[in-house]
């Protein structure tokens, strides 16, 4: 099982982005898929997610800015980034707890996508 994601970049404030998570393998399910992000410095932390129950959560700074989706059939997984700050600045993370076809479960990590807002 692998989780890419793609998306980042360089934008200005006010700006947009849109990251994408594709999970490829052996999947059954993802349980809670997330996005958190790391700002150099900083501890990683949670930016969106689902929980287990199906709704969304966000971090206080993203609310209203950011939204969470998913294409459950094709185990994609977005984040659409509306009136970035220089704050949001940092390596984006996808995340997600992932049943294995062969009914194996275990949390999954993507490899960081990184997006810079310019001033």
């Amino acid at each position: 099982v692998q989780l890419q994601a793609s998306g980042g970049g360089l934008v200005q404030a006010g700006g947009s982005l849109r990251l994408s998570c594709i999970a490829s393998g052996s999947i059954f399910m993802i349980v809670a898929p997330g996005w958190y992000r790391q700002a150099p410095g900083k501890q990683r932390e949670l930016v969106a997610a689902f929980t287990s129950g199906g709704s969304t959560k966000y971090a206080d700074s993203v609310l209203g800015r950011f939204t969470i989706s998913r294409d459950v059939a094709e185990n994609t997984l977005y984040l659409q980034m509306n009136s970035l700050k220089p704050e949001d600045t940092a390596v984006y993370y996808c995340n997600g707890v992932v049943i294995s076809t062969t009914g194996f479960l275990r949390e999954y990590w993507g490899q960081g996508t990184l997006v810079t807002v310019s001033s």
